[in-house]
């Protein structure tokens, strides 16, 4: 080594000055390159490739596996499954454990809309989306208002259930530029029918309920029904990454079976149309159909990658020349082309699809006059035709109080028969 060292200070020596300085300058360069790019594979590695913690021993049960995953798992999926957890406790009659989960869910929302830490990172080049807090799409945060809201409304709390209704109305509507406004008919109907009940004027919230009715038309107010049947069917959206990166958020709705429910309470019976369909909350807003994509770091990544491929290109033909200087620029093109494709793998644009995969994909209510007592509710979930759905009846037993409504939830999801 000592003689190779020697050797090439005596060929500097036999060269003018001037070549001699760009052949140090030259050899200089390469072996700081040559020390860096396993700096930067590392540092690339770090980013995109850290160690992921040991992953949870889930069964697909959502009652072993959600307390496991909100206790255990990493906190930006506690949101989710507390969501997921909450309604599997609605669909198996257990509306009071569901509360404290969609209150610690709420609360956390709460802090956390747009001023996440995470969420702020997710938007940066080299964050991939699935690594911010989970809150969910606007259908998604709605919906967890929505149930709490109906929980609130058995417990007699009226103004907690409208405060409900009204977030649920503003997490589908665009306060800050108002370029458009909640369309949900049982958000708006519920806000003004509570208000109704509370003894105020709730025509505003009947107009628009009318005015974004879709399914069925919302009867007028009667305020002394005493009886509520919330109902979902039909399986929800779920998500799922599209385009050349997986950047763009797309929407799955499968086709439900389920049009309507058929409601027997003692002798009354009641053919009821669903109001809101979730399918069309998630992909649109305010009616409008709506392209969820990740464009910047989509471009960044497509323009990088094009961009270190020209270069590697274009240096790989200079560094053959015979020209020392272009050469030099040949070889300062491969470096620039380089760190082009690393940053680019670095760059991580694919969506995030996360998903409050139980939800439905249609909202009804049954509204009833019922003596106070114990009454039994028998649904029908129905197909386009009119016709029950073999397999896909439920009960649910409840009492009516003699000071407040009574208050009834049922899910063609449901366990049955339950008492609620």
């Amino acid at each position: 080594m000592n003689g190779e060292h020697s050797e090439y200070h005596s060929q500097l020596r036999t060269l003018n000055p001037r070549r001699a300085a760009h052949l140090r300058r030259w050899v200089w360069n390469a072996g700081c390159w040559a020390l860096l790019f396993p700096l930067l594979a590392s540092l690339v590695a770090l980013t995109g490739c850290a160690a992921a913690p040991k992953p949870l021993p889930l069964t697909g049960d959502v009652f072993h596996d959600a307390p496991l995953a909100i206790g255990q798992g990493p906190p930006r999926d506690k949101l989710l499954w507390q969501y997921r957890l909450a309604l599997a406790e609605m669909r198996r009659g257990q509306l009071d454990a569901a509360k404290p989960l969609l209150d610690d869910a709420l609360l956390t929302l709460g802090g956390l809309h747009g001023k996440d830490a995470e969420a702020r990172k997710s938007r940066r080049l080299f964050q991939q989306e699935s690594q911010k807090t989970f809150i969910g799409e606007p259908y998604e945060r709605a919906m967890a208002y929505f149930y709490r809201g109906i929980l609130y409304w058995r417990d007699g709390e009226m103004d907690n259930a409208r405060a409900c209704f009204r977030s649920a109305e503003f997490e589908d509507s665009d306060a800050e530029n108002g370029e458009y406004q909640c369309d949900y008919t049982l958000f708006d109907y519920l806000d003004g029918f509570a208000t109704a009940k509370l003894g105020g004027d709730g025509a505003d919230g009947f107009k628009r309920a009318e005015q974004s009715a879709k399914g069925a038309k919302p009867p007028a107010y009667d305020t002394k029904v005493n009886t509520l049947v919330f109902l979902d069917f039909g399986p929800g959206p779920t998500k799922f990454g599209g385009g050349e990166y997986g950047e763009q958020l797309r929407f799955r709705v499968p086709n439900s079976p389920v049009k309507a429910v058929e409601v027997q309470l003692n002798s009354q019976i009641a053919n009821i149309k669903w109001a809101d369909d979730l399918g069309f909350q998630a992909t649109t807003r305010g009616g409008r159909v709506m392209d969820y994509v990740l464009a910047n770091k989509a471009v960044f990544k497509g323009t990088t990658d094009a961009v270190g491929d020209i270069a590697l290109i274009s240096g790989a033909i200079l560094a053959t020349g015979n020209d020392n200087k272009t050469r030099n620029v040949g070889a300062g093109l491969m470096v620039a082309g380089l760190l082009g494709k690393i940053a680019s793998a670095a760059t991580t644009p694919e969506a995030d699809t996360r998903c409050w995969e139980a939800l439905p994909q249609f909202l009804a209510l049954g509204q009833f006059k019922l003596p106070p007592g114990e009454h039994t509710a028998t649904v029908r979930f129905l197909n386009a035709d009119g016709k029950a759905e073999s397999k896909v009846t439920k009960q649910a037993t409840f009492t009516v109080p003699a000071s407040r409504d009574a208050v009834v939830y049922i899910s063609d999801q449901s366990t049955t028969p339950q008492t609620q």
